[in-house]
């Protein structure tokens, strides 16, 4: 039977950042995990470079169905908290665009401070250790594992979502929170690429690959970024981002014209009068897509002149309210975010404690708390295992 004070369920970012924490104030913590190694969301995010945290992060840029549950430990550890700890570590980093911060080397770096701070306070980490059974018991909890009995005052559970089954996502935080009695909402793939319908994937089938700057939204939120077209659907930052408002059914609207100004025919018909619309097209879009938006609006390749004001008016009214219905997600497989998960109704913003059972902490993307794509999800990891690991 190992002894110990705190055992954190999940070596990922907000797991391992909670256990350095704790550790720091003299608890005796153990990290498990059922994976080989550690971190292994954080190796592969931002193209290999970790998109750590963002600048301009605020409670505004995540949802939850209690959208006041995360200012208290966003407030309390900030993202300049976490950039000077990064500075500590003399590790290189960039901004990419819209406040995300990189890694200039490796993700790795990343990984190396956690670990850096578990060891610094003395937080053990331990690997392929599968989890049987977590019980309530009179002076804590018992935790039945793979490796061996261990009893501990406080058990953190930093499992994360259901998002990259292939990293070893798994449903472990929602059963165990439901096994004490916590709800759990119902949970879906978050910044995660669109299908099409098979009628519009042979339309776009050619443009795979091309990336155009759009606004994408619906009633709830617009983001204006990059879309890209792939073989199976749209991906790129703005579907990304607003796959997480969007409901199945709905048609998303979206502006080509987000990256230029909205009159551009008008303007080309006083000052290229004589250019054909597919060469005034091509001005602003790849020539492949330029092709598509002509033929899927049935639009005449004409000179601009011969086009009246009004048929002008029309085709920018059309490249700026573009509507797409998607067949779906591409779910779990490649989201990035799991929506949905454990009712933050049921734990405290302070300490991410659940209310009615004593030493249960829940921390990270298994809560009811999703950020935007750019880095929020990685702050809302230190900042929420930061809270926990004062008082677990």
């Amino acid at each position: 039977m190992k002894q110990r004070d705190v055992v954190v369920i999940g070596a990922g970012a907000a797991g391992l950042f909670c256990a350095a924490q704790a550790a720091k104030r003299g608890r005796k913590v153990e990290v498990l995990d059922h994976a080989k190694k550690v971190g292994r969301k954080i190796l592969m995010s931002g193209g290999g470079r970790c998109n750590f945290t963002n600048m301009y992060a605020s409670p505004e840029n995540f949802l939850s169905q209690n959208p006041h549950f995360c200012k208290s430990a966003l407030s309390r550890y900030t993202q300049w908290d976490f950039i000077s700890l990064v500075a500590e570590y003399g590790i290189p980093y960039h901004e990419k665009t819209l406040g995300q911060l990189f890694c200039d080397d490796s993700a790795a770096d990343i990984v190396n401070l956690l670990l850096g701070e578990c060891a610094k306070y003395g937080a053990q980490v331990t690997t392929r250790c599968e989890i049987l059974s977590v019980e309530k018991v009179d002076e804590g909890f018992a935790v039945t594992t793979s490796l061996g009995d261990y009893r501990a005052e406080s058990i953190v559970i930093a499992t994360g979502g259901l998002s990259l089954p292939k990293l070893g996502a798994t449903p472990f935080g929602y059963k165990i929170a439901e096994q004490f009695g916590l709800s759990v909402l119902p949970t879906r793939a978050g910044l995660v690429p669109f299908t099409l319908h098979d009628k519009d994937k042979q339309v776009f089938a050619d443009l795979s690959g091309i990336a155009v700057d759009v606004a994408a939204g619906n009633q709830r939120n617009s983001f204006t970024e990059a879309m890209l077209f792939t073989h199976r659907g749209l991906s790129g930052p703005a579907m990304l981002q607003i796959s997480s408002y969007w409901e199945p059914g709905e048609a998303i609207d979206v502006s080509l014209l987000a990256a230029a100004q909205a009159e551009i025919l008008q303007d080309a018909r006083k000052t290229s009068p004589d250019a054909q619309l597919s060469t005034v097209l091509a001005k602003h879009f790849p020539k492949r897509l330029t092709q598509v938006l002509i033929d899927i609006n049935q639009w005449q390749n004409l000179p601009i002149k011969q086009f009246s004001e009004h048929q002008l008016n029309m085709m920018e009214n059309q490249l700026q309210s573009w509507k797409i219905k998607p067949n779906g997600t591409e779910g779990y497989r490649t989201a990035e975010v799991t929506l949905g998960g454990v009712d933050t109704n049921e734990i405290s913003s302070k300490t991410m404690m659940a209310k009615n059972v004593e030493g249960l902490f829940f921390i990270g993307e298994v809560l009811d708390v999703t950020g935007w794509l750019g880095g929020y999800n990685f702050q809302w990891a230190w900042s929420s295992g930061w809270a926990a690991g004062q008082v677990a």
